[in-house]
């Protein structure tokens, strides 16, 4: 029986995609950089912040992988001021409905821990998030298990008990290396074939539609 889940949070809970993807080209616009897609960018999320510029930028110096991770936490601040994400339809109401049942839900997510916090607050779901794993709050990102079996470790649950909800490629592989339920959501920054592809358990294109996946019980 599922006890635990853990979601990521962009392209999950949170509809991000324009924040993000905005940013990283006002990023590559300040830095002098040479271009890239909004879809090329998007593709990247998921990963920690210096790694989506690593995976655009290959060739460039750590030095300028860190600048472009300073300067995109700077202007995403800055465009939250005008640019406001969103939660997906029927993410508050699910959220709620699993809490009242009795399920943890909790976040494993490649962004940073503040970020996090306030965006949940923002978005109206922290009260219904019981534990929060951000990029810094691991030495080994996803696809790495660490921000699952930390959260099992910290809940006390098993990985038999949990089932992990993501968008990306990444966020399946992290629940299936702590051996871990999963379950790809098809509305975010992935694509179906990509989730199939990393082995998801279960596939659904709205968020209420993970109340009869748990409620199964497996």
């Amino acid at each position: 029986m599922i006890k635990l889940i853990i979601f990521d949070f962009d392209g999950t809970l949170g509809d991000t995609r324009r924040n993000i993807v905005t940013t990283m080209q006002m990023t590559i616009s300040e830095l002098g950089l040479s271009g890239r897609s909004d879809d090329e960018c998007a593709s990247k999320i998921g990963l920690p912040l210096g790694g989506c510029f690593e995976a655009l930028y290959p060739n460039e110096s750590k030095e300028t992988i860190q600048r472009c991770a300073d300067t995109y936490r700077r202007i995403f601040q800055e465009n939250l001021q005008t640019m406001k994400p969103q939660v997906f339809p029927k993410v508050i109401e699910t959220l709620s409905a699993l809490k009242q049942q009795g399920y943890t839900l909790t976040i494993a997510s490649s962004r940073w821990h503040k970020s996090l916090s306030e965006l949940t607050s923002d978005l109206g779901i922290a009260d219904y998030i019981s534990y929060i794993v951000g990029a810094d709050d691991v030495e080994k990102a996803k696809p790495n298990p660490e921000p699952v079996l930390k959260t099992i470790s910290y809940t006390g649950f098993d990985a038999n008990q949990t089932l992990v909800v993501g968008d990306m490629n990444v966020d399946i592989l992290m629940g299936s290396n702590a051996g871990a339920k999963t379950c790809g959501v098809t509305y975010g920054n992935g694509t179906k074939q990509e989730l199939e592809e990393a082995g998801a358990d279960y596939l659904i294109s709205n968020i209420d539609e993970l109340m009869e996946i748990v409620n199964l019980g497996y």
